[in-house]
C-alpha cells in the first residue's frame, strides 16, 4: 500500500511539472536517482514556477536550466521561446553563443600548456609575442581625435597577469573607462565577436602595442588579456585555437556541441538573441557586431575570450571535469594539483591590494560571499557570459547549475540571482 501511495505521489509530481503556461520542454529527470543525489524533486519545481513566471512577465523569452549533482544530471529542462518572432519553441540542446565562458576553456587550454613545461606562469608575454614588450601606460587623451600620449609602465605583463586579469589591458567596446573605448576602436581592436576578415592574431598585435589602464598586477580589470592567451596557445602548440579545442579538450570531453562557427547542419539550433522593445520581444539589432556571427562572415576570428557557441549539457561536461580533479570518463585533461592550483585565488600572491577573488581560470566564491548566502560554498567557481548565460560549480556540494538565455538590454532580469538560489536550497542530504 505504502509503494502505491507513492507511486502515485510521485506520479502527481511530475504531471504538476509538466504542466505549463509557457512553453516548457523536455523532461525533469524526476526519479530515485535524483532522490539518490541529494536533491529534494519538490524543491525543484520551484525552479519550473520562476523561470515560468518570468517568462509570463516578459523579463526573459526563454532558457535553458541544467543541474549536475555528483556526475550526473538530476534537472535539464527548457523554457520558452528560441525565437519569439517565428514562435520556435527552445528546445534542451539549443545552441547559445556564450560569450565570456569561453574564458575559463581557453585559460583551461593555457595550463595543460603549462602542465607540459612548455613555459612558466611568470613569463612576460613579450617572450612568446614580441609585440607587447614596451608596455606603456595612457598619459594623456585628446577627446577631439583619440590621440594619445604614454609613459613606460613599471614592469612586463605576465602569463599569470593576464590568466587573472591584471594585466592592465582594457575591453574596448565595453570598456568602463570610454577613452580606452576609443583608443581600441580608432586602432582597429576587434572586440568579442565579429564578422570581419580578421585573425585573433592580427587584432592582439594591434592591442599589443596600446597603452595600459595601470601597470601590470596593480589592480584586477576586466579585458582582453585572456583573447591574448589564445594566440599565445596558438604559438606554443602550433596549432590553430579552434584545432587545439577540439582535439585536446572538446572531443575527449564528448562536447560534441561545442565550437567557434556552426556548420549549416546545426544552424536552426542557434538561439536568436533578443531584446524587449515597444512591449514584445524582438532581435537584438547590428551593433558594433553581428549576433549572426556564428554562422555567417569570414568564420575565422578565433576570440579565447568569447568567440565559442555551445548547449548546457555540454559545458556540464567541462565543469564535471573539473569538479573530478581533471578527468571525465577516462580521459584527464589536467593533473587534481593543477586544478588546486587553478581554483585557488591567485589574486593575493599578485598584490595584497586588490580585493578581487579570481583563480585561473574562474571567479570563486570566498568566505564573504558564501557567508552571505545564495552563493554556495567557500570555493564555488562561477562565470557567465555577455548574453546572459551563468554558470557554478561548488565542489564541496559536487553541485553544477548552469542558466542560458540570449538576450540583451533587458532591464528587470532576476532570474539568475533566483535559479542560483533556488539550486542550493534543492539540496536536501
Amino acid at each position: 500500500m505504502k509503494k502505491l501511495i507513492f507511486a502515485l505521489s510521485t506520479a502527481i509530481l511530475i504531471t504538476s511539472c509538466f504542466k505549463k503556461q509557457t512553453s516548457v520542454k523536455e523532461e525533469q529527470h524526476v526519479s530515485a536517482d535524483v532522490l539518490n543525489e541529494g536533491i529534494s524533486t519538490q524543491r525543484l519545481s520551484r525552479i519550473d514556477s520562476m523561470l515560468s513566471q518570468s517568462i509570463e512577465e516578459d523579463k526573459v523569452p526563454g532558457a535553458v536550466a541544467l543541474i549536475s549533482r555528483n556526475g550526473k544530471i538530476v534537472y535539464h529542462k527548457a523554457f520558452g521561446l528560441a525565437d519569439n518572432a517565428s514562435g520556435k519553441v527552445l528546445e534542451k540542446n539549443a545552441i547559445f553563443r556564450i560569450a565570456s565562458q569561453t574564458k575559463a576553456i581557453t585559460s583551461t587550454a593555457v595550463m595543460m600548456l603549462w602542465e607540459e613545461g612548455k613555459f612558466g606562469l611568470e613569463d612576460p608575454i613579450s617572450k612568446y609575442i614580441p609585440e607587447f614588450g614596451k608596455p606603456t601606460l595612457l598619459q594623456s587623451f585628446n577627446e577631439a581625435d583619440s590621440s594619445f600620449t604614454t609613459t613606460p609602465a613599471d614592469k612586463q605583463i605576465t602569463i599569470r597577469h593576464l590568466l587573472t586579469h591584471t594585466s592592465g589591458l582594457g575591453y574596448g567596446q565595453i570598456d568602463s573607462d570610454p577613452k580606452f573605448k576609443k583608443i581600441y576602436t580608432k586602432a582597429g581592436v576587434t572586440d568579442l565577436f565579429t564578422t570581419k576578415n580578421i585573425s585573433i592574431e592580427e587584432s592582439v598585435k594591434i592591442l599589443a602595442k596600446l597603452p595600459l589602464h595601470h601597470n601590470p598586477g596593480e589592480r584586477f580589470t576586466y579585458s582582453e588579456s585572456i583573447d591574448v592567451l589564445g594566440y599565445f596557445i596558438e604559438i606554443i602548440s602550433g596549432m590553430p585555437l579552434d584545432e587545439f579545442f577540439k582535439t585536446r579538450i572538446f572531443q575527449p570531453l564528448g562536447m560534441e556541441d561545442t565550437q567557434f562557427y556552426l556548420p549549416e547542419s546545426k544552424y536552426d539550433r542557434l538561439v536568436t538573441v533578443q531584446t524587449f522593445e515597444n512591449g514584445q520581444w524582438v532581435k537584438f539589432p547590428i551593433t558594433f557586431y553581428d549576433t549572426d556571427y556564428p554562422k555567417k562572415g569570414a568564420k575565422r576570428f578565433f576570440s579565447g575570450g568569447a568567440g565559442l557557441t555551445s548547449t548546457a549539457s555540454d559545458y556540464a561536461k567541462f565543469l564535471n571535469m573539473y569538479l573530478n580533479g581533471g578527468e571525465l570518463n577516462g580521459k584527464r585533461l589536467l593533473s587534481r594539483t593543477t586544478v588546486e592550483t587553478i581554483l585557488t585565488n591567485q589574486i593575493p600572491y599578485i598584490s595584497e591590494d586588490i580585493t578581487a577573488v579570481h583563480g585561473l581560470a574562474f571567479g570563486l566564491v570566498d568566505k564573504k560571499k558564501h557567508e552571505l548566502g545564495g552563493s554556495g560554498s567557500e570555493g564555488t567557481f562561477e562565470w557567465g557570459g555577455y548574453f546572459n548565460t551563468q554558470y557554478f560549480a561548488d565542489p564541496k556540494e559536487n553541485l553544477i547549475g548552469i542558466l542560458m538565455k540570449q538576450t540583451q538590454r533587458t532591464k528587470n532580469d532576476d532570474t539568475s540571482v533566483k535559479f542560483r538560489v533556488l539550486v542550493n536550497a534543492a539540496i536536501a542530504d
